[in-house]
């Protein structure tokens, strides 16, 4: 345990900013999910809206260098390339 008063300010600061943290990342995750739920449902109003939820929640995260920025990148290009392939017909 902390023994000055700046060190266990420290330990409260780094808590809280865990807990915020925690909360982006499962937030991203339901999202994620929801959005690829409705793509396995070939819903694709539905998923094109999921997806700029997505798309809001990953720059979140990467703002908060909880993501890279490449990794938030390669993500949203493939999801959007899901989006793509649900409403473009297939020949």
């Amino acid at each position: 345990m902390p023994q000055r008063k700046a060190a266990v300010k420290e330990l409260r600061k780094n808590y809280k900013r865990h807990m915020h943290n925690l909360d982006i990342k499962t937030d991203l995750k339901k999202t994620t999910k929801s959005f690829l739920a409705s793509v396995q449902k070939k819903d694709v109003a539905q998923a094109q809206s999921n997806l700029k939820l997505v798309y809001k929640k990953l720059d979140k995260a990467m703002k908060r260098n909880l993501l890279h920025r490449n990794t938030a990148a390669r993500r949203k290009s493939r999801f959007s390339r899901l989006v793509t392939s649900l409403s473009s017909p297939k020949a």
